[in-house]
């Protein structure tokens, strides 16, 4: 039994009252009838006019997670009430700002949990896929990273143009940064607070992500693939661009290949190990 998943009992109690648990049992989450985790995890949703799609997204979040955290991107249409009322603990975080990168960042911050979730608000991502992003986080990855393209992953969202350019786009950053990545443009990500520290993120616009899996290369942390399958958004109209945006991703990437700073660093620890830690003191 590690530190970070607990059994819990399969006896004739399906309500998991009689489950064994240690000390911090009231701390744990069931995730299912055979595991829980102590670690808070938070999903967050940068939105701007997305109140159409929101159903379709919080309808698939799993009830075991800590807290929503939506950013607003002064929508003008009724994405926050819509929010409030399909996930009544949400809490709206306003965008000051402009770009995914900016709404993500703001997000970030406002978040409580040890682990976070990056969810997009279009209805293209299933969260019930979360519990595969957190088993690997809790299993030792650093970051669990989404992707189209590996085994068992899927896209129902992608042309011609926009499939090249990511493959292109993500043999470059294998290339340059010794990455093993099947996928680069995708924002569907999960990983521990304590990776923020170490990646720096300095970016506003929908590169952000490109960013994000470039950096904790760098940074030298344990990065674990995901399959994920992409749905098709389900209304409104998307604001990427392929040309434009694939343009952007490539600035990143040669910027990020000339800037060999270095990024900071922490000692390997446990993150669950810190949490059970400041639950008993």
């Amino acid at each position: 039994m590690s530190s970070v998943l607990h059994p819990v009992s399969t006896g004739d109690d399906p309500s998991m009252e009689t489950a064994k648990k240690p000390a911090t049992a009231g701390a744990y989450r069931p995730i299912s009838s055979h595991l829980a985790i102590t670690a808070p995890v938070s999903v967050v949703i940068p939105a701007m006019n997305e109140a159409e799609n929101l159903p379709y997204v919080f309808r698939t979040l799993p009830d075991w997670i800590h807290e929503v955290v939506l950013v607003d991107g002064n929508s003008t249409d009724d994405t926050v009430g819509v929010a409030r009322a399909l996930w009544p603990g949400v809490r709206v975080v306003e965008q000051r700002g402009k770009g995914k990168g900016d709404a993500l960042i703001t997000g970030f911050e406002a978040c409580t949990g040890d682990i976070i979730v990056m969810v997009d608000a279009d209805g293209s991502a299933d969260g019930g896929e979360i519990v595969s992003y957190v088993s690997a986080l809790v299993s030792g990855a650093d970051f669990a990273k989404g992707s189209r393209f590996a085994n068992g992953g899927g896209t129902d969202d992608m042309t011609f143009i926009r499939r090249l350019g990511n493959r292109v786009l993500c043999a470059v950053v294998n290339g340059k940064f010794g990455a093993r990545y099947t996928d680069l443009c995708y924002g569907y990500n999960a990983f521990w607070r304590h990776c923020l520290d170490e990646i720096d993120l300095d970016c506003t616009g929908f590169e952000v992500e490109t960013l994000m899996n470039i950096r904790v290369v760098k940074a030298g942390l344990k990065v674990q693939e995901i399959p994920s399958h992409e749905y098709l958004r389900i209304h409104g109209t998307s604001n990427l661009r392929a040309v434009r945006d694939g343009l952007r991703v490539l600035r990143v990437i040669l910027a990020e290949r000339s800037n060999r700073r270095a990024l900071r660093r922490r000692p390997a620890r446990s993150p669950m190990l810190d949490t059970v830690r400041g639950e008993v003191s």
